[in-house]
């Protein structure tokens, strides 16, 4: 009969025993806590008597100034609110305006205990719980980097609105059983633009169409190009067109205005020892679509320290996007792994009962978590060790799975990089080629075992 294996009993951590309950103390006595809304604001504060009052506001401009004044008066030096919509974003910087220290929570890691939610009661739970430090700030980047992201985005709409209406341009273009647009990879390239436009203009005949570009620098034959220039021309189809096509030059416009407001905030993030006249404002040569006109490649190495674009993935618009949102001070985050964890990069294992019941599933809208995905989900042709490991992840667990594996990979780089103002080094992340080729010969050795066979090495 065998003997049983005794199970390891699991010990609690040193100091945990035998250890008196504290209370929570007060680490906030001049604190204040705002219930956010559309056109209300309900504060919860301690007044100079160390009383808490309750206060009521609209949430019109001079109110909200009213709001800040009356704390400064009162002496409050904390004050925290939920991230409720974009409604926060104004007060948020007002207070920041008074000198306050803003806390703002992520709604979903608040939850109302009292039996009946009201306003009011919202507002004294987030001042009482800030009061004896039970809350967690979010990171919220300073006001020049919000002024980017700002930029970003309405950028990336003008660009996703200009996607939409390419789709619709070529749907009118079927309407009118002109299939050329099937024959050219990118109808938004300048061959595509320049049909797009001479029929815009009223010419429907194929031979003066073909004339309008180069035939020689596309793939498909001169005469498949001929046939799918012959179509329904219709008035209204033709009308229709002008007007997307307007609609695409403003939209190019727009977006190279936000560009240049990238581009002005990007100089005032430069370190002071960089001069401005260093930078150059415009890139030469032909701008490929949706690329920045001017060289952000230089701005990024500027301002981070580093050149993060030699990460594998890691491309200029990523590292912009990336930038907007976590800023360069990476002591925010004690280490990597709180980074990653931030970043929604990392596992977040259910325990009870000392077993692990699964793993928490957490969705974010982080943008700077998706560039992150995407730098990662780019490296599946790379020839890198990260394009190795992603390729081999991407076999054995699935590619979701290795997707956010090596994206948090990348991002732990990124942080020491940013963190540490040194330049990429391949052999930190590049995986020692003999261990591997041992591992795998050991793992074939093993398997031939099995059925009797042995491996020699030839001479």
């Amino acid at each position: 009969m065998s003997k049983s294996k005794k199970k390891k009993k699991k010990t609690l951590p040193q100091g945990s025993n035998g250890k008196t309950m504290e209370r929570f103390g007060l680490l906030y006595p001049r604190s204040a806590g705002i219930d956010v809304g559309s056109m209300l604001m309900i504060v919860s504060y301690t007044d100079r008597q160390d009383m808490v009052q309750l206060r009521e506001f609209n949430s019109f401009t001079d109110s909200l100034y009213q709001l800040a004044d009356m704390l400064k008066q009162e002496g409050v030096e904390v004050v925290v609110m939920e991230a409720t919509g974009c409604y926060w974003q104004t007060l948020f910087s007002i207070l920041e305006d008074h000198d306050l220290k803003v806390i703002i929570i992520n709604p979903s890691h608040y939850r109302n205990v009292a039996a009946q939610k009201t306003d009011i009661k919202d507002a004294q739970w987030l001042h009482q719980l800030l009061a004896h430090g039970l809350l967690r700030n979010s990171h919220i980047a300073t006001e020049l980097y919000r002024e980017l992201r700002h930029y970003i985005h309405e950028r990336t709409l003008c660009q996703d609105q200009k996607g939409d209406l390419l789709n619709r341009i070529q749907r009118n273009l079927t309407t009118m059983n002109i299939k050329f647009q099937h024959l050219i990879s990118d109808i938004e390239g300048v061959a595509g633009m320049k049909l797009l436009r001479a029929i815009a203009s009223g010419i429907n005949d194929p031979e003066m169409l073909l004339r309008q570009i180069d035939c020689r620098l596309l793939k498909a034959s001169p005469e498949d190009l001929f046939s799918s220039l012959k179509g329904d021309y219709r008035e209204d189809q033709i009308n229709i067109l002008n007007c997307s096509l307007d609609a695409y030059d403003f939209l190019k416009r727009q977006m190279l205005k936000y560009e240049t407001y990238i581009e002005q905030t990007l100089k005032k993030l430069l370190p002071e020892d960089v001069t401005q006249t260093n930078q150059s404002t415009k890139k030469q040569g032909v701008v490929r679509k949706n690329q920045y006109h001017f060289k952000l490649s230089d701005y990024l190495h500027a301002i981070f320290g580093v050149d993060l674009t030699e990460v594998e993935g890691l491309d200029e618009i990523g590292l912009l996007t990336i930038l907007a949102v976590t800023g360069t001070d990476m002591r925010k985050w004690p280490t990597a792994a709180h980074f990653a964890s931030w970043l929604n990069l990392s596992p977040r294992p259910k325990i009870t009962g000392g077993k692990v019941i699964g793993y928490q599933k957490r969705v974010t809208h982080n943008p700077a978590t998706q560039a992150f995905r995407m730098a990662a989900n780019s490296l599946w042709q790379s020839k890198g060790s990260l394009g190795r490991l992603y390729r081999k992840l991407a076999a054995t667990k699935g590619k979701a799975k290795a997707i956010k594996a090596v994206a948090r990979r990348i991002a732990v780089i990124f942080y020491n990089m940013v963190l540490k103002k040194e330049a990429f080094d391949v052999k930190k992340v590049q995986q020692d080629t003999a261990v591997q080729e041992a591992k795998k010969i050991a793992r074939l050795q093993k398997e031939l075992a099995k059925y009797g066979y042995t491996v020699q090495k030839a001479a």
